[in-house]
């Protein structure tokens, strides 16, 4: 299968509010040939007020972000173009579960395009970082590593390419992370064929789940604290083995830990055990790409090495067998998470943030094609066949963004009126404000000043500029 590899920059750290700017990738075959390339720029979108770290690290100038050929909306049309032409692949980037998968699911949610279309059937989806992490407990010497003041191996991107002879130069662009990612994964494949293949067992969630059901002992790699760590471990009995309220994730008991004593204990003991470290319970989440190799790999690694084989299978036969064991532990995740859930805080969700809460029915996904398709006019008239308020909100600020002429003087003061509060709000927000990026710049210019960095400072000049202009747009609104 082929091997999608992208890569995002972004106007903010944020999944839910902030935006894609530069998107790129490299297609190769499974023997990293190379057979598709991709870069795109956008425009920010109307409305959208920007990180000024986030463009330091990608190094985008005003006219950048503003004086581009595409429109945002035009750029996420050309991924989804791109991205279906590439199908069927494995889509992979460089610590992309965690925020590039997120803010592409969440930029085309909000672009009313389908939001999953990089690890929906037959597509699958992986992380660069997580495969190289893996790699490196397993056998440190296939990659050349730096070393951070903690004694930890650091797997930046940049930092590992340049340590593999790789062209890093030209760090924080799509394109370039993207070939880098590619170079770094290469070696690995090269230099450990055999748990390469393994890697890629786990790239859709029904393939790991079939593994973690055999019930077998598996080796699972976790990163925590700052190490990528083996655990040997034996997965929950198959009929009690995932969460009663979180779907997809399931639980296998790491086997240094001795289970006799844990047998018998109530619901409420067992809770407490689980707080405690090292932990017995070991989470996979199957539509994560969780790194799981064979049990051989788990026995070379402390502190199993040292442990009495016969006791390690001992203890997997319980966990396997023991039904009871197995159940009581998810009655005490379910209490848990019932805790949890009653704890949170009553705060607004705001649509940009409510993919997961509600997902878009059939019928409206149905109409994505053909509200695409429809010129501006049409858009707007085509909104009413939503049944999604969430993305009839969407689509009219996709229309104001873009041709703006078509609304009715009414909706387009309304949209106005609620972007100025947005941006202008004084209060602490989950998006950047006008004011929350006065004082980011203010704060950095300090910084540049006493590093004597005259090129950031100029960005930063740019950046008060056009926030201003902003400002004065929207403030008599």
């Amino acid at each position: 299968m082929n091997l999608a590899i992208w890569d995002i920059e972004s106007s903010s750290a944020s999944t839910d509010f902030g935006s894609i700017i530069e998107i790129g990738g490299v297609l190769v075959d499974e023997n990293f040939k190379e057979k598709d390339r991709f870069n795109l720029r956008c425009s920010l979108p109307e409305g959208e007020i920007f990180q000024a770290m986030a463009l330091i690290v990608n190094k985008t100038s005003i006219k950048q972000l503003t004086q581009t050929n595409l429109s945002h909306y035009q750029m996420l049309a050309e991924v989804e173009k791109i991205f279906k032409k590439w199908s069927p692949a494995v889509f992979l980037g460089w610590s992309n579960i965690g925020f590039d998968d997120e803010m592409i699911r969440k930029e085309f949610f909000k672009g009313i395009r389908y939001p999953y279309l990089t690890n929906a059937a037959p597509n699958k989806r992986h992380d660069g970082i997580n495969i190289a992490r893996a790699a490196y407990a397993i056998d440190p010497s296939i990659l050349e590593v730096e070393f951070n003041e903690k004694n930890n191996a650091v797997f930046k991107l940049e930092s590992l390419a340049r340590m593999q002879g790789i062209d890093s130069t030209d760090a924080h662009s799509a394109l370039s992370d993207s070939i880098m990612t590619a170079k770094v994964l290469n070696i690995v494949k090269k230099k450990q064929p055999e748990t390469w293949e393994s890697f890629f067992k786990t790239a859709n969630k029904s393939d790991t789940e079939t593994i973690i059901k055999k019930g077998e002992i598996i080796t699972l790699n976790e990163y925590y604290y700052g190490k990528s760590r083996l655990h040997l471990v034996a997965p929950l009995h198959q009929k009690y083995c995932m969460h009663p309220i979180y779907a997809g994730w399931y639980y296998a008991f790491d086997l240094r830990i001795d289970i006799e004593p844990l047998l018998n204990l109530s619901i409420n003991e067992l809770k407490v055990e689980m707080k405690k470290s090292p932990k017995f319970l070991r989470t996979i989440r199957s539509n994560k790409a969780p790194i799981i190799v064979d049990a051989k790999y788990g026995m070379k690694a402390e502190p199993y090495s040292t442990m009495d084989k016969s006791l390690i299978n001992k203890r997997a036969d319980i966990v396997k067998n023991n039904e009871k064991f197995s159940q009581n532990i998810l009655h005490a995740l379910r209490e848990v998470a019932e805790e949890k859930e009653q704890s949170k805080t009553q705060e607004d969700i705001y649509a940009e943030e409510s993919i997961y809460t509600k997902f878009t029915s059939n019928k409206d996904t149905a109409l994505f094609p053909a509200w695409h398709a429809a010129s501006w006019k049409d858009k707007l008239k085509l909104l009413d066949k939503f049944d999604d308020d969430r993305l009839v909100g969407f689509g009219k600020k996709i229309i104001y963004q873009e041709a703006p002429e078509v609304l009715p003087e009414n909706m387009l003061k309304s949209i106005k009126r609620e972007i100025a509060k947005r941006i202008l709000s004084e209060k602490k927000e989950k998006w950047w404000t006008i004011p929350t990026l006065y004082t980011e710049i203010d704060t950095l210019r300090e910084k540049y000043t006493n590093e004597n960095d005259n090129e950031k400072l100029a960005l930063l000049d740019e950046f008060n500029e056009y926030a201003m202009s902003i400002q004065k747009k929207y403030e008599n609104v």
